[in-house]
């Protein structure tokens, strides 16, 4: 008999599928990592265990602890799987800005959710980094998952991912394509693929209202680029340590209503049906296109499921709400 301990035991070896109609002007092989068949529905899952692991193998975390987490829903939905296969309470806390599904299903899962305004700056102390780190000092028995500056998270993709995209492309891939949030994905992989061959470009997604790409470019913070926007789960007006900026050639920004548009595009031409920031990656990737050739193979990690966005993204009512609909 073929089964798995424990749901746990499911994460990885997601599909890599070939993108036919919404890439048609890119002139090289698209090929979609689709990270929803993960048990939580997104490639968070794979740092959120690793970061718990990690912790219990370091004594960090022990049996009966609470786990508290900053999260935008994707990575608290990966916590919350493991935490109920390993027996921990879990403290999600979270902005005004995600998605009303992302905070149910939390909650279905077992989490507490605390929910904090999005638009205040990091050090405010009603934002939800410095929440999520109030409500870990004041709660006994805890741990601070922290996964923007947690190691684990990029170490997870180095040891998981990377190979993964490696060895089903046959050490073809040319060109790496991911949205950046926490930075974990895009420097775990990234690490991954230069190691193996060096030629192999990084491209990172951004919205506009992130630091990311004026810093990579410029190396200057500057506080003139942060301001609200819609797409979920990439971007940031922190400078996580998870983001290894070395290993990343370069970052194209996206709309948020070129990120919305092209996460309903391709459900409907692809039959993909993914989260928010999968359309950002698509549609930068498709700004890119100047950097491809024939001979290239593409890989483009598509984040999460479209299940978190279905009063948002996939709703016609709030696209027009949002001007995101002609």
């Amino acid at each position: 008999m073929k089964y798995a301990e424990n749901i746990l035991q499911t994460i990885g070896n997601t599909p890599l599928v070939k993108l036919n109609k919404i890439t048609s002007e890119v002139d090289a092989l698209v090929l979609a990592k689709v990270e929803s068949f993960n048990p939580g529905n997104s490639t968070k899952d794979r740092m959120a265990v690793k970061m718990i692991e990690d912790a219990e193998t370091n004594g960090r975390l022990k049996p009966g602890f609470t786990i508290v987490e900053g999260t935008s829903g994707n990575t608290g939905m990966g916590l919350a799987l493991a935490a109920i296969v390993k027996g921990y309470k879990l403290i999600c806390v979270s902005t005004d800005k995600q998605s009303k599904e992302k905070f149910d299903v939390l909650k279905g899962v077992g989490a507490e959710v605390v929910v904090c305004p999005t638009d205040v700056a990091p050090e405010d102390p009603r934002s939800y980094y410095s929440i999520s780190k109030r409500i870990a000092e004041e709660t006994p028995n805890s741990w601070y998952v922290n996964q923007y500056d947690n190691p684990s998270n990029s170490l997870a993709h180095y040891e998981q991912t990377g190979p993964e995209i490696w060895n089903q492309t046959d050490g073809k891939i040319t060109h790496f394509v991911v949205g950046v949030g926490t930075g974990g994905t895009i420097s775990g992989v990234g690490r991954f693929l230069k190691e193996k061959n060096p030629e192999i470009k990084i491209w990172g997604i951004d919205t506009y209202g992130s630091v990311f790409k004026k810093y990579h470019e410029t190396g200057v913070f500057d506080e003139n680029e942060i301001y609200p926007y819609v797409t979920e789960g990439i971007g940031e007006d922190i400078l996580p340590k998870n983001v290894d900026f070395s290993v990343i050639d370069a970052f194209e920004k996206v709309t948020d209503k070129d990120a919305a548009v092209y996460t309903r595009k391709m459900a409907l031409e692809e039959g993909i049906f993914a989260g928010n920031s999968c359309g950002a990656a698509i549609k930068g990737l498709i700004q890119l296109k100047d950097n491809f050739s024939s001979e290239d193979v593409v890989v483009v990690l598509l984040h999460d499921s479209g299940s978190r966005y279905i009063g948002k993204v996939y709703n016609d009512d709030w696209m027009r709400e949002k001007k995101f609909m002609d």
